[in-house]
């Protein structure tokens, strides 16, 4: 646990100093960085793309070699079933790979609030003024959180737990005030 005079200390201090953060705020899903506070929303993703390929790579060798000793034991119909199948997990591992790094990002400056979004390898940014963006979650339901600016509005929160939504929200309004 960092104590005085350590790095995260520093940016406290340096935060509360320029009137993002209050000085003794807790915050349970920010992290603190030099520009501001982060919050990282993230996929729960239990094997990475890397992962996934070499998998993928040994359920090949593997059911390429039975199908192979049957082919060659003249049960020909094998292999082709075999490759199809293959084929058909190939599909969904490139599916699931291309999703694996979904994710949100929220900065909190001392001017502006900017949301980053990633779906699919596209990336949405959208900023929005500290002094009128407005953050609303409702309360029950599976509704996501709703960051507002006028006629603009954005919706996170997509991989955060429904009941940890309407916490991580009035942890962001808390930090917009500054308190």
């Amino acid at each position: 646990m960092p104590g005085p005079g350590t790095r995260r200390d520093d940016v406290c201090r340096l935060l509360s100093e320029v009137g993002v953060i209050e000085p003794r705020a807790a915050y349970r899903f920010a992290t603190l960085s030099d520009a501001g506070m982060e919050w990282r929303m993230r996929r729960n993703c239990s094997i990475s793309p890397s992962q996934l390929g070499a998998l993928y790579a040994s359920l090949c060798v593997v059911s390429l070699g039975v199908a192979g000793f049957f082919w060659a034991h003249g049960a020909t119909l094998v292999l082709p079933f075999a490759a199809a199948e293959l084929l058909a997990v190939a599909v969904a591992f490139v599916v699931y790979a291309r999703h694996a790094a979904d994710g949100e990002s929220v900065w909190l400056m001392p001017e502006r609030l900017v949301v980053e979004q990633e779906r699919g390898g596209q990336v949405q940014r959208r900023e929005f003024s500290r002094d009128w963006v407005r953050i609303e979650a409702r309360e029950g339901g599976s509704s996501l959180i709703e960051v507002r600016e006028g006629g603009r509005s954005v919706q996170i929160g997509r991989h955060v737990r429904t009941d940890l939504r309407p916490l991580l929200a009035r942890e962001m309004r808390q930090a917009l005030r500054g308190a």
